[in-house]
């Protein structure tokens, strides 16, 4: 029972700051057709579990409670990936299938770099 109310107050937690960057991105890029802040969130959110689990993995710093919270609660309210998927619906539904492309492209290439990049920092530091 305590994990599941962890994962819960880290989903609270990751979907508040989801709210929080993506409107601040939104504001920051007015007018863009392009979801540049779900890019932004699933990119960062990537680079950060990559991180964390990078730690725990080869350092072992991380209570299983602690992973539960971060991991699955935090970053799983955290990124974006149902969000992606509707915006990219849209884009298609509208036409714009080089923007969609585009987002898709970008969406997995960085998502997947950002777990790399942060797994290699995990053991550099």
């Amino acid at each position: 029972m305590t994990k599941v109310l962890l994962a819960g107050l880290g989903g609270f937690l990751g979907s508040s700051l989801r709210y929080v960057v993506g409107g601040w991105v939104h504001r920051m890029v007015n007018g863009s057709l392009f979801p540049l802040g779900t890019l932004v969130i699933n990119a960062t959110g990537c680079l950060v579990i990559g991180f964390l689990a990078g730690l725990a993995e080869t350092r072992g710093v991380f209570s299983g409670e602690a992973r539960v919270f971060l991991l699955i609660g935090v970053l799983g309210g955290y990124t974006t990936f149902s969000t992606f998927g509707y915006e990219t619906f849209q884009l298609l539904r509208d036409g714009q299938v080089a923007m969609a492309t585009s987002s898709m492209l970008l969406q997995i290439v960085l998502g997947i770099a950002g777990v790399w990049i942060g797994s290699v920092l995990s053991r550099i530091l």
